[in-house]
């Protein structure tokens, strides 16, 4: 085993992450697609042509702007989480809406801590990338904008919370995409 602050090296291996990467192929094509939708919106705005198909077209570009967004707040629990040692289950359904199950029975509060602000900085980190590189004054850009900084919004309001009581010594949650005490997902029972 590797030795390194943190136990990067030892827990964020291929054979910890192996599970997880038909979500990595999941989510590589959705952002091909982003790419290709903001290419298509930005040839439809130099040539000034509008109409529905434009706006389909900016509209498909901001969601799945917003999209990739939240799949870059998983992986960045994801990674928190394998980072400091948590234990994670993939979901089975690759149309999981999350990428991972949290092992609570399993897993330790700083592995809880890890995983919790993985998410975080990720989401920070997309939502200071969408700011810098989307066009703020065309449909697509107020979409992805909008859109984000309601998911970043409502997902602090949901997960804040949960990440402070459990920094001030309270119980791990369980249920959803946290693993029931018998150390099972809950969503594979």
């Amino acid at each position: 085993m590797h030795r390194n602050i943190g136990g990067f090296a030892r827990n964020l291996t291929m054979r910890a992450l192996s599970p997880f990467l038909r979500f990595l192929v999941r989510d590589a094509i959705v952002a091909l697609l982003l790419l290709l939708a903001w290419r298509a919106d930005g040839e439809l705005r130099a040539t000034g042509t509008g109409g529905v198909t434009a706006t389909v077209v900016a509209v498909t570009a901001g969601l799945l702007t917003t999209l990739v967004g939240f799949f870059a707040h998983e992986w960045g629990h994801l990674l928190g989480a394998v980072w400091a040692g948590g234990i994670v289950h993939a979901p089975r359904r690759l149309h999981s809406p999350f990428l991972f199950f949290f092992d609570v029975a399993k897993s330790d509060r700083r592995a809880f801590l890890a995983m919790s602000y993985g998410g975080y900085a990720a989401s920070a980190v997309a939502l200071a990338v969408i700011m810098i590189s989307v066009p703020w004054r065309a449909s697509s850009g107020l979409t992805a904008l909008v859109a984000t900084s309601l998911g970043v919004l409502a997902t602090f309001a949901i997960e804040v919370p949960t990440t402070v009581r459990v920094a001030r010594g309270g119980p791990l949650p369980s249920g959803g995409v946290f693993a029931d005490a018998s150390g099972h997902p809950a969503a594979r029972r």
